[in-house]
C-alpha cells in the first residue's frame, strides 16, 4: 500500500474526481490507516511503497502492477498524469527482490484491469487498458487472459465492477452486469453462473472494489446490501470507510496491491488511484 501523503484531486480522470470537492487529507490518511490495520490484524502482511510528490494518484497502488507467481508484469498508464507512478512501482519490486519485472509495451494499468483466478486472467477493456495488453500478459503469465468489455464509465477499471472471492479452482466471483457489454455477460455468466450478482446501488457505492482472502471480504460499509450475500456464501465482510479516496474513484481495491510470490501466498502492498 501506499500513504495518501500527497492525495488530493487536482484534475479530473474518471466520472468520480472533481477537482471542486476537496479532500481531507487528515481523514483520508486515518481511513487508509484503518485498513492497513485491518489487513494485519486479519495476518496479512502488509509492505508500503514510499509516496512521491506530485503523484497524487500513488494511493491506489493496485495499479501499479500485476503479480502472479512472483512474476511482475508492471504498468503503463493511460493519462500522462499518472505515467511517473509506473517507475516508482517498477523500482519497488526490483528493490524488493522480484527477479521478472517486465515493463509492458502496451497500455494497462495493473490491477486495475486485470482479476487474478486459479485459472485464467481476467482482463478490462473500454476505458483505460489497451487491447494489446492482453495478449502481452498472456504471453508473460502463460495463463489464458479473458477480455471484458467494460461500457459505463463510471466503471472505468474491472476493479470497480468485478471482485474475485476465491481463487481455487472452482473460484468465485461477485460483479455488476450493467457495467459489461452484453457478450462479456453472456462469458462471466458461462465462467461464473454462480456468481453474486451486486445490484446498482451496491454498485455505486463501489462494493465491488473488494478485497477478499478467500474468507475475509474488505469492502466498502456503504455497500450493505452484498453483507448478506455474502454471509450467505460463507464470507465474512469486513466494512470499512474509505469516502475520502473514493473522491479520487476508488476504494479498497484500488489502495491494495496483492503480491502473489506463489501458490497460496496472499500478501498485500499499499501504495497511492
Amino acid at each position: 500500500m501506499c500513504p495518501p501523503e500527497h492525495f488530493r484531486v487536482t484534475y479530473s480522470i474518471n466520472p468520480w474526481m472533481d477537482p471542486a470537492k476537496p479532500v481531507d487529507l487528515p481523514l483520508a490518511a486515518a481511513q487508509w490507516e484503518d485498513l492497513r490495520d485491518r489487513y494485519r490484524s486479519l495476518g496479512h502482511t502488509v509492505e508500503e511503497l514510499e509516496p512521491r510528490p506530485g503523484l497524487p494518484d500513488m494511493v491506489y497502488a493496485a495499479n501499479g502492477a500485476t503479480v502472479v507467481e512472483g512474476r511482475v508484469l508492471g504498468a503503463r498508464f493511460a493519462h500522462r498524469e499518472r505515467e511517473a507512478e509506473a517507475e516508482a512501482h517498477r523500482d519497488w519490486y526490483v528493490a524488493h527482490g522480484f527477479a521478472d519485472v517486465r515493463e509492458p509495451e502496451h497500455i494497462n494499468e495493473g490491477e486495475g484491469d486485470f482479476a487474478v483466478t486459479a485459472s485464467w486472467l481476467l482482463a478490462g477493456r473500454g476505458f483505460r487498458s489497451s487491447p494489446l495488453s492482453h495478449g502481452e500478459a498472456q504471453e508473460f503469465f502463460g495463463r489464458p487472459v479473458i477480455g471484458l468489455d467494460l461500457v459505463d464509465p463510471r466503471y472505468y477499471h474491472l476493479d470497480t465492477a468485478l471482485c474475485v472471492l476465491d481463487d481455487t479452482v472452482d473460484g468465485e466471483v461477485m460483479y455488476y452486469p450493467p457495467a459489461f457489454s452484453t457478450g462479456s455477460r453472456a462469458v462471466l455468466e458461462r465462467l461464473f453462473p454462480d456468481a453474486l450478482v451486486a445490484t446498482g446501488p451496491d454498485a455505486v457505492a463501489l462494493g465491488l472494489n473488494a478485497v477478499s482472502d478467500g474468507h475475509h471480504v474488505l469492502l466498502p460499509q456503504a455497500a450493505a446490501g452484498l453483507f448478506d450475500p455474502l454471509r450467505e456464501r460463507g464470507y465474512e465482510p469486513v466494512p470499512v470507510d474509505l469516502t475520502e479516496l473514493l473522491k479520487g474513484g476508488g476504494s479498497v481495491k484500488c489502495v491494495t496491491a496483492e503480491l502473489r510470490a506463489g501458490p497460496g501466498s496472499l500478501e498485500v502492498s499499499q501504495a497511492g488511484a
